[in-house]
């Protein structure tokens, strides 16, 4: 198994930041067949594989905001004005997904992009470490 860890900067705003380019180049370099995955390390952060684009980041950012309200509803309370929903996302968003590679390339369709999403303004950068599982045979 390859392993590397790449930095994301998300700034002090509600971010979904496609990262596929650099999955795209990971994969390129080990070649072959086999599994991406991508993961997360932070509580308040989750990995999504999704059309971007065409306004869909926005609409998937605003549907958060409605599901999880940036308000003083919650109990985990430090940090920003509703920073405790950022916790709760990882439920919704996973903090990893798995993306099948075929001959050193994502096998994404044609729409698809791989995506942090994080809401935690507290938090400007974050880690996603890429493991790349090669076929055995």
């Amino acid at each position: 198994m390859r392993s590397t860890v790449i930095a994301v900067h998300t700034g002090r705003s509600e971010m979904v930041r496609d990262i596929t380019p650099e999955c795209r180049a990971f994969v390129n370099e080990a070649g072959g067949d086999g599994l991406l995955h991508i993961f997360v390390p932070h509580a308040t952060a989750g990995v999504a594989v999704l059309e971007l684009g065409a306004h869909s980041d926005e609409d998937l950012l605003a549907a958060l905001r409605d599901l999880l309200p940036a308000d003083d509803r919650w109990r985990h309370a430090h940090g920003s004005r509703g920073h405790g929903r950022s916790h709760v996302m990882p439920a919704l968003i996973a903090p990893y997904a798995t993306v099948p590679v075929l001959d050193g390339a994502p096998a994404l369709g044609t729409w698809q992009s791989i995506a942090l999403i994080d809401l935690n303004i507290d938090n400007p950068d974050r880690e996603v470490r890429l493991s790349f599982l090669t076929s055995a045979g």
